[in-house]
């Protein structure tokens, strides 16, 4: 005889019930209403944000302008001489800036004064990239591929939309 036929049969557990559920669990059953309940209010208070699909607020008329007329301006493409161009994008952004900002006296900026004066008023153009802005009317002959121009123009129509 083997001394595992000697051994006696395992006992099987008492069956568990699944009820009462311990005291931890009565204390999540309370809970858990309270917590979905102050989340939900939560959500309620958050701002919501603005859906792409919004239009943008209607522009004042000042910048209603002078979007406009950067829009008509002829942009000097197929090598032609910028310099016209540039100072004509200046006119605008002094003009609008002269209206805007009277105390500041920023029309008489020139230069990196200039450009960092219209960085300060809206970061996200960043036209202090653009240095030919205020230099490229001083150069004899100042000629922009398609691509700068396109970016230029694009800056000064973001300033010029979302200046503060």
């Amino acid at each position: 005889m083997n001394l595992l036929d000697q051994l006696e049969p395992l006992i099987a557990p008492p069956a568990i019930s699944w009820w009462p559920p311990a005291p931890g669990w009565w204390l999540l059953a309370l809970l858990l209403p309270l917590l979905l309940w102050a989340s939900f209010k939560l959500l309620k208070r958050l701002p919501r944000k603005a859906s792409a699909s919004t239009a943008e607020a209607p522009l004042d008329p000042l910048r209603q302008a002078a979007l406009n007329e950067l829009e008509q301006l002829k942009k000097p493409y197929d090598g032609a001489h910028a310099g016209p161009w540039l100072q004509q994008l200046n006119a605008i952004l002094k003009r609008l800036c002269r209206e805007r900002y009277p105390q500041s006296h920023s029309h008489v900026l020139s230069s990196r004064a200039w450009l960092a004066f219209l960085d300060s008023r809206c970061p996200a153009a960043g036209l202090t990239r653009w240095m030919v802005l205020v230099e490229g009317t001083y150069r004899p002959h100042c000629n922009l591929d398609d691509k700068a121009i396109a970016g230029l123009n694009q800056a000064v129509s973001i300033w010029i939309r979302k200046h503060v």
